[in-house]
């Protein structure tokens, strides 16, 4: 009797159990929602929406205009022109001895700086050749001068008196390492021939005369207008010279 009070009991504590499980587990699931709800709209735009344009590009700016009060650039400092002069002299024949104004300023070639510009006389000299004399402009800055010793250089001028068989005429002699001439106002006395047609080129000192004789040509004996025999020693000699190195 005993057993059967205690089985009924346990029964009966598993229905209760049972059923306060199945009452916990319902009020824990989701409710569905009532028929007659709506759904909420949608805040995306559907694919059928009309595009949005996009925004005015903005305006270009105007160029900057300069201030008027704004202070001027500086100018960049200009370099100062020189104040002296710079020879830069060469020679033709190297160990040349170069002389400013009579000083000795070296041997060629070389550089004479801090030369005071106006004119100033240059000599060149080297061993076997005529020493070389010029008046030289000189300017602000640097300057080429170039001295050729082996280059044949004849500018001589005599003025001369034509001695005829009867009467004589005046003109000049000129002479160059192209030719001389005689030049006059009759006509018939004057000639400009090369270096190389003169047959005969001499000078008398004692008579204070002058002979050339052209190539095939004729024979003139010219005197100095003063009778001065050293002006047509000197103009005799330039020309032999000249002459000599052209090898005529």
């Amino acid at each position: 009797m005993n057993l059967r009070v205690f089985l009924g009991a346990a029964v009966a504590a598993a229905l209760v159990v049972g059923v306060v499980l199945f009452l916990s587990l319902r009020s824990t699931a989701p409710l569905a929602p009532a028929a007659n709800d709506a759904p909420a709209p949608s805040s995306a735009p559907s694919r059928t929406d009309t595009a949005v344009p996009a925004p005015p590009a903005a305006p270009r700016s105007a160029p900057r205009q300069p201030d008027p009060a704004a202070p001027e650039p500086e100018p960049a400092p200009e370099e100062a022109a020189p104040e002296l002069g710079t020879l830069r002299i060469e020679a033709d024949v190297p160990g040349a001895q170069v002389f400013i104004d009579r000083q000795f300023v070296g041997t060629a070639p070389l550089t004479a700086e801090n030369v005071k510009p106006g004119t100033h006389q240059l000599n060149v000299t080297a061993e076997g050749f005529d020493g070389i004399a010029q008046t030289i402009d000189v300017e602000p800055g640097p300057r080429d001068l170039t001295i050729r010793f082996r280059e044949v250089r004849l500018d001589a001028a005599l003025a001369v008196v034509h001695k005829h068989r009867m009467g004589s005429c005046r003109g000049q002699l000129v002479a160059t390492a192209e030719g001389i001439r005689y030049e006059t106002t009759d006509k018939d006395d004057g000639f400009s021939v090369p270096l190389g047609d003169l047959e005969t080129f001499q000078v008398d000192y004692q008579d204070k005369n002058l002979r050339i004789r052209l190539r095939k040509g004729r024979q003139f004996n010219f005197t100095d207008p003063d009778g001065n025999a050293d002006r047509l020693f000197v103009f005799h000699r330039d020309v032999a010279r000249a002459r000599e190195r052209l090898g005529l």
